[in-house]
């Protein structure tokens, strides 16, 4: 059965890795935008604009595709506008990691489906939330050499030695957490008219 082809608006492998779970023929075109705030007071709201704007730029150019942009901000509790960012380096991924030693840390993450010629759009942002041990120096040091979770908000991976670090994982859905609500996801493919499974 054909369909309009699916894009994939992103180039992180954590994302392909979820998509490639649905085993549905898609592509990857990574949509080129300043993923900076923009005077967002919540971490939702930073979300949201970015997934959308990523799903929009490359909608434009593929009008009949159906176009998936997804976006993660994670904060401390009580901080929903200080964003936590990708750590970049080893000593702001440590620096990171003691921030979020013993605290909960919450996942705003957006998801956006669009369909230029059809006029479908659907954006939503999903919670998730970990609480980390408390965590001494040793540890982190340990576990950013292990796992260089280099380019990942929070700086951990949880789909690897990164769930040594938590106490305790909360939400309804753990790819909401790995970058890409999944459950959502197919629920809006399914209006589409997209076979799942």
């Amino acid at each position: 059965m054909s369909h309009a082809p699916i894009i994939l608006a992103s180039s992180s492998q954590t994302r392909q890795d979820l998509m490639n779970r649905l085993g549905l023929s898609y592509q990857c075109i990574s949509p080129e935008i300043d993923e900076s705030p923009q005077g967002e007071r919540h971490a939702d709201d930073l979300a949201r604009r970015l997934a959308f704007e990523k799903a929009k730029v490359i909608s434009e150019q593929y009008p009949d595709a159906i176009v998936i942009g997804s976006d993660q901000v994670a904060w401390r509790e009580g901080a929903p506008d200080i964003f936590i960012g990708k750590p970049l380096t080893t000593e702001n991924a440590v620096k990171q990691l003691q921030a979020n030693s013993d605290k909960i840390v919450y996942f705003s993450t957006a998801l956006s489906v669009q369909q230029q010629s059809s006029g479908f759009e659907h954006t939503l942002v999903e919670h998730y939330k970990v609480k980390f041990l408390k965590l001494s120096l040793a540890e982190i040091e340990r576990y950013v050499e292990r796992d260089q979770p280099l380019h990942c908000a929070g700086s951990f991976k949880c789909e690897s030695l990164g769930i040594s670090l938590f106490e305790q994982m909360i939400g309804q859905d753990q790819t909401t957490l790995m970058g890409m609500p999944m459950i959502q996801l197919c629920n809006i493919l399914r209006e589409l008219n997209i076979v799942l499974p």
